[in-house]
């Protein structure tokens, strides 16, 4: 294996401390192994040059140039074994396990419930119990009650942070929505964790639930698909694992199943961080303007009422997320400061200065709902939003910040 090229695959990469020791643990955001590797740092030191360029013997040469140490091949052989057994190398190996997971999914008639039984209760009655518990006073907005007077709700920025950690945000969200909002159809756009190689991933499949299953609109996706002239389901396997439209799923079907009929369009988005890099508008990129105009009229054509969803959080910032400092007390009411200029954009219904306003800093924050964001208020140009409410995830090392916006 002298001569062998291994390369990593792209993963999420964070400090952990494990038994009194600082480490970098490695996990795949894409779901396609649930492996977590934790790397001291003279390993982290090796792997980082398992770039697809460097041999066995080209690590060897590195260690001994900078540390005057040597390193055996076997040494090397063996961690490159155990990443390949765990599914974090891009080998033959992987492409069979991804070949094997992909067909596992087409077959199925539905998407799974992924996350039920770990980020949320997959006994109905124990989630339905907890989610009404969120929306309490005081963190809550308080119980949803019958039809409320008011504009009708067009859409909806939720979270996509993990119920325990953001639960009464979703019911700051959804409240709205139960009360003031009659439609039937909901496009709910969400952030794909993984990345994307298309600007959007579509899939036909039902969304289920702890609640039972969530209706994908097969026609709308078909029309969208149609109008946008682009095929949109090369990627359609990020859908399996990702959580920020099967939160939304389930906090729709929570809210409206067995009392209206209706059904979802899921849209898994990735473009906005792309076209920043590039120093361009998302826009410039004619897959992006094509498709979202092809939301937008296929929604107009419908007989039915149609509501957009974005699952979406906002910073993400702290030493988990690349910052070299825990997050002070000042930092995070900086963030606060700088996330709220940003909403007034949002509120204001306007994409062009929601980019610029993320734009201006180079997304220092990295806002984690750029792109759905983004995609929900091209769809709504006009149609006025309200902050409902802010919040933040406050662990020095890793603080989410998320925010509810309703728009009528």
């Amino acid at each position: 294996m002298s001569d062998a090229l291994p390369r990593l695959r792209p993963l999420e990469a964070f400090p952990v401390e494990h038994e009194g020791q600082r480490m970098i643990a490695l996990r795949d955001p894409a779901g396609l192994t649930s492996s977590i590797v934790m790397l001291p740092g003279p390993l982290l030191e090796i792997v980082s040059l398992f770039d697809g360029a460097h041999t066995t013997v080209d690590v060897q040469a590195v260690v001994m140039r900078q540390h005057g140490q040597l390193v055996t091949a076997a040494e090397i052989e063996s961690v490159v074994a155990s990443l390949d057994e765990h599914g974090f190398l891009d080998t033959p190996r992987f492409a069979e396990r991804v070949a094997e997971i992909e067909a596992e999914f087409r077959r199925a008639l539905t998407r799974p419930a992924s996350h039920a039984g770990g980020a949320y209760a997959s006994d109905p009655g124990e989630l339905r119990t907890t989610m009404d518990g969120y929306f309490a006073p005081p963190a809550g907005p308080g119980l949803i009650t019958a039809r409320a007077e008011g504009a009708r709700v067009q859409g909806v920025i939720a979270p996509h942070i993990d119920f325990h950690r953001g639960g009464p945000a979703y019911a700051w969200a959804y409240r709205d929505m139960a009360e003031r909002c009659d439609a039937d159809l909901f496009v709910i756009f969400g952030t794909c964790h993984a990345g994307l190689t298309h600007p959007f991933a579509l899939t036909r499949k039902d969304y289920e639930t702890p609640f039972g299953a969530t209706a994908t609109d097969q026609d709308f996706v078909d029309a969208v698909v149609a109008r946008a002239r682009q095929y949109c389901f090369g990627a359609e396997l990020v859908h399996r694992g990702e959580h920020s439209i099967e939160f939304q799923a389930v906090f729709i079907r929570y809210l409206f199943g067995g009392r209206r009929d209706f059904t979802i369009v899921p849209i898994l988005t990735s473009f906005a961080h792309d076209a920043l890099a590039r120093g361009k508008r998302p826009e410039d990129d004619r897959r992006v303007a094509r498709f979202l105009d092809a939301v937008v009229e296929t929604a107009a054509a419908q007989k039915r009422r149609v509501a957009f969803v974005a699952g979406a959080d906002l910073a993400h910032v702290g030493p988990r997320f690349g910052d070299p400092e825990p997050v002070s007390p000042d930092a995070l009411a900086r963030v606060e400061r700088e996330d709220r200029a940003m909403l007034e954009a949002v509120a204001g219904s306007d994409a062009a200065a929601f980019f610029a306003s993320i734009e201006a800093d180079g997304d220092r924050r990295r806002i984690c709902g750029f792109s759905p964001i983004y995609a929900l208020l091209r769809c709504l140009p006009g149609v006025p939003g309200v902050v409902r409410h802010y919040g933040q995830w406050p662990d020095p090392q890793a603080v989410v910040t998320h925010a509810s916006v309703v728009f009528s």
